[in-house]
């Protein structure tokens, strides 16, 4: 595991664990999941390039992106109008405002557009796979760099057990290798996702090259999503010519005053190439 950032976020995800089991049983959840339903599926376009639209209040980096009263319906309504394959939804409250509501509701507003959400938070455990799927999520992030491997099958594990595809993020070649062996298990029996984070853990500051340096270390076998860093129709235009299938956008969305129109524009600049 890195040291700060991460460290912090798992401590404070493993205390939000233990409250989440305090007030009820995994196997009580389990029963209100097993009600939910099928989880929804990622759909991709033909034409080989996708955006995941993301749902986020706060950066640690940038500060509030948006009030804690923003109208969640009609910011995902404008994102699957726009386009977009999936929306990211932040739960993590600390640092990001982010809660578990924020996710339902978007899947809820999204359920009839066809168009999965995704939880994004720093899981340590299948039990928060599980919240996500009782939220409505149709697909989980993991941190390959915040887990041990067995804590990292558990995971997979349990979303494919529940029909969630799965973005496993990488910062390096080390997270890069682990994910190759993790397609090579997982990869014919559930959707997985391969991205790249090119936000620096130690200054939380976004190095772009990284996407580049990165990208033909990844596996491609599964759709490559670049993450961060993507906040312009000619960036999108340079990851989608360079070989990145999907692109993970949220600050540059968050900040937009139209986010549909932006959304749009993006993917156009992705598939024109």
């Amino acid at each position: 595991m890195s040291g700060g950032f991460l460290e912090e976020m798992a401590a404070a995800s493993e205390a939000r664990l233990h409250e989440a089991r305090r007030r009820c049983s995994e196997a009580a959840l389990r029963d209100l999941v097993a009600a939910c339903g099928p989880a929804p599926r990622l759909q991709l376009d033909p034409s080989g390039f996708d955006i995941i639209a993301e749902l986020k209040l706060r950066s640690p980096a940038a500060g509030a992106l948006r009030a804690t009263d923003e109208n969640i319906p009609d910011r995902v309504d404008a994102y699957a109008h726009g386009g977009a394959a999936a929306v990211s939804v932040l739960t993590e409250p600390s640092r990001f405002d982010g809660e578990l509501a924020h996710l339902e509701v978007a899947a809820r507003a999204l359920s009839p557009l066809g168009v999965p959400a995704m939880r994004k938070d720093f899981l340590v455990d299948p039990y928060q796979v599980l919240e996500g799927r009782r939220a409505g999520a149709g697909g989980v992030l993991v941190i390959l760099r915040m887990l041990a491997r067995e804590r990292i099958d558990a995971l997979l594990g349990c979303a494919r057990e529940q029909g969630m595809f799965v973005l496993l993020e990488a910062f390096d070649a080390a997270d890069i290798q682990l994910m190759h062996e993790l397609v090579d298990s997982y990869g014919a029996s559930m959707a997985l996702l391969a991205g790249i984070n090119c936000r620096d853990l130690s200054t939380l500051q976004v190095v772009p090259r990284r996407l580049l340096e990165l990208l033909p270390l990844l596996p491609t076998r599964v759709p490559r999503v670049a993450e961060s860093g993507v906040a312009s129709p000619a960036d999108a235009r340079e990851i989608a010519a360079a070989g990145y299938e999907m692109a993970l956008i949220g600050g540059a969305l968050m900040r937009g005053g139209d986010p549909r129109a932006l959304l749009a524009g993006l993917l156009a600049a992705g598939r024109a190439v």
